[in-house]
């Protein structure tokens, strides 16, 4: 891929070249990020669509769970937390859970009886402190965040010491700089890359990419699994909402009825048909399971 805007790691993602400061960026996600619904977050969401982020928080807990080295309840820790979908769902089930996030805004719009578990502020100072204490966590969530911070390799580094004795590291990042959205843009279904976003998106991986950069910083991939992969839409030109932005809330209803209907299949059987998407390179996001390697 050839873009002005991207450089490859040594690791083989791809970055981003004209970065802004570190200053800089955390002022946008302390006052911005989730204050507007530019980023993709909701002041509220449907009925439907709360019931398949709980799906897919469930699935990806099904991987997890069937690689621990215990069968019970731990203590999670959710770096990026977000709106707090996650804590919710692993204090229901008996987990004992914590969040750290540059601002509580997300979950107190949407959560906020779980605002109480999150701790504000700069995610990297953040981290270091709970190091400094030799605190550790059985589950370490990052869900949608590798990909926006300036430096991945040294926060893939750091939660290493995070992660309890058979514990594990589950990262979600998004699918970007694949095979399949080279193939949209060289054919002209989509008029750009798309998927570069700054100063959300600071870095960008693929499943091969992923695997790399976690395996580089000291992990042991166990389990790589896409989710829906609603892009597969853009090959058809009646339901290429890049190209046709009119069409991004239908196929949005479409995905969250497909994922309904995959999720009726069972946990085990959704993650096996999701892990052969990232097998085969899609999936709109990429979900890893690491341990720590010895």
């Amino acid at each position: 891929m050839n873009d002005p805007r991207l450089r490859r790691h040594p690791f083989g993602f791809l970055e981003v070249v004209d970065r802004p400061t570190p200053e800089a960026l955390s002022d946008y996600y302390a006052q911005t990020y989730f204050q507007n619904e530019a980023s993709g977050y909701r002041k509220s969401y449907a009925e439907e669509e709360l019931e398949v982020i709980a799906l897919r928080i469930a699935q990806r807990y099904g991987q997890a769970r069937a690689l621990l080295s215990h069968d019970r309840p731990g203590s999670l820790l959710d770096v990026g937390c977000g709106e707090g979908f996650v804590l919710k769902f692993f204090e229901q089930i008996g987990w004992q859970v914590e969040g750290i996030d540059y601002s509580r805004a997300g979950v107190q719009q949407i959560n906020p009886d779980y605002a109480h578990h999150v701790e504000q502020g700069d995610v990297f100072e953040l981290l270091e402190a709970r190091i400094s204490a030799k605190k550790q966590h059985d589950l370490v969530w990052l869900g949608n965040v590798l990909e926006h911070v300036l430096d991945p390799v040294s926060l893939l580094q750091s939660l290493r010491r995070l992660v309890a004795p058979g514990g594990l590291l589950v990262v979600t990042v998004p699918n970007d700089g694949s095979a399949y959205q080279e193939a949209l843009f060289a054919t002209g279904a989509i008029p750009d890359r798309f998927w570069i976003a700054t100063p959300d998106h600071m870095s960008y991986f693929t499943a091969d990419t992923l695997r790399r950069t976690a395996e580089e910083t000291g992990w042991d991939c166990l389990a790589i699994q896409g989710d829906f992969p609603i892009d597969l839409f853009l090959a058809h030109e009646g339901s290429n909402y890049v190209a046709d932005r009119a069409q991004g809330p239908v196929a949005h209803r479409a995905r969250l009825m497909l994922e309904r209907l995959i999720g009726q299949a069972g946990i085990e059987a959704s993650n096996r048909f999701y892990a052969a998407l990232a097998d085969v390179g899609f999936g709109r996001n990429l979900t890893g399971f690491f341990r720590p390697k010895p």
